[in-house]
């Protein structure tokens, strides 16, 4: 008996719970009090179990009756993920949505994006990933993910898409008590390679990091950015982090932004953009996810950035003309500039 029972049956069920009375329960699910009524005593023949106490005053949930519910909905509600998911297919929906997101871009516009997408396609899960540099595209090129978020790239590989989303801000910064911070002006290089580097360099691209764009001999390779973070902080060395993952920081009093003789005039700028093969093109949600995070890049995203991508995993180029959004990083307009900073660490 039991393999006759439906989801009709469990809606009823659902309803005549919610609603506390088979009246109410009728309206909402648009049947008469008495199908409503004939249809959970059904249920209950069927799975033997009393599911509801009737009176004068209405109904109340029996004990087995609670119990029962959350499987109830839960059932339901599977077999509406189910059905959703089924009608994306149908459409041309992504089974998933993969990414991988350098660990420079801010957390702020990646979790915006990310919650609406779960609204907007609650049956599509995500898979996150955190790189830096250009790791990020290697997941991308050999298919694993289908988006990436990435800093600049020279060259941008022949396979890849690319569209600009946001462009990032980066100073240096020590803390209050190394010999740095007291230093008044641009620092001399002379003075900055008696210092030790921290630089943020993965497994895959270390290498690389050890010869590109480094301001002193002395240098500590740290495979994790949020490491790095707290070494700066605790005194080990100086180093470059974004503004936005720094900014509290900059506001206590903990870490404090020392400029260096022949620094850009307008300070360090890392373009952010998202890429994707040109031969894979992307579906809705994918297409949908990028268009958001443009949309949030904007100034109307909320201006506490104070995090990067990969504190939302332990929770979970060219550029253009910039519209200033949060401190520390821009929302794209479509003018093209130079950039000011090819990044390497």
């Amino acid at each position: 008996m039991l393999d006759g029972v439906s989801l009709d049956q469990l809606r009823t069920f659902i309803a005549v719970a919610e609603e506390g009375n088979f009246s109410a329960a009728g309206r909402r699910l648009r049947r008469a009090q008495s199908v409503v009524s004939q249809t959970l005593a059904n249920l209950e023949g069927q799975i033997g179990v009393k599911l509801f106490e009737r009176s004068r005053r209405g109904t109340t949930l029996t004990e087995q009756g609670h119990a029962l519910l959350a499987r109830a909905r839960a059932v339901a509600s599977e077999v509406d993920h189910f059905k959703a998911r089924a009608k994306g297919l149908a459409s041309g929906l992504e089974t998933e949505l993969s990414l991988v997101v350098d660990a420079m871009f801010p957390v702020a516009v990646l979790a915006s994006a990310v919650a609406a997408f779960q609204v907007k396609f609650p049956a599509i899960p995500l898979r996150l990933y955190v790189d830096m540099w250009e790791a990020v595209a290697d997941p991308v090129l050999d298919r694993r993910c289908a988006i990436g978020l990435m800093g600049s790239l020279s060259p941008v590989p022949p396979q890849f898409s690319l569209e600009r989303v946001l462009t990032v801000s980066a100073i240096k910064v020590v803390s209050p008590q190394h010999p740095l911070a007291t230093h008044r002006g641009p620092i001399p290089m002379s003075v900055l390679v008696e210092h030790i580097q921290l630089v943020h360099a993965d497994h895959s691209n270390a290498w690389r990091a050890g010869r590109l764009g480094l301001l002193s001999p002395r240098i500590w390779r740290l495979c994790d950015l949020a490491a790095k973070h707290h070494f700066l902080r605790a005194g080990f060395g100086f180093g470059i982090l974004p503004l936005h993952m720094v900014e509290a920081d900059l506001a206590s009093g903990a870490l404090v932004e020392i400029l260096v003789e022949d620094d850009p005039p307008k300070g360090h700028v890392i373009p952010m953009s998202a890429v994707y093969l040109t031969d894979s093109p992307l579906g809705p949600a994918g297409r949908w996810f990028i268009d958001r995070l443009k949309e949030d890049a904007t100034p109307r995203i909320n201006s506490n950035a104070s995090e990067s991508a990969i504190d939302l995993v332990r929770e979970i180029v060219p550029g253009g003309d910039l519209a200033k959004g949060p401190r520390g990083f821009s929302a794209f307009a479509p003018a093209p500039i130079t950039p000011a900073w090819t990044p390497s660490e």
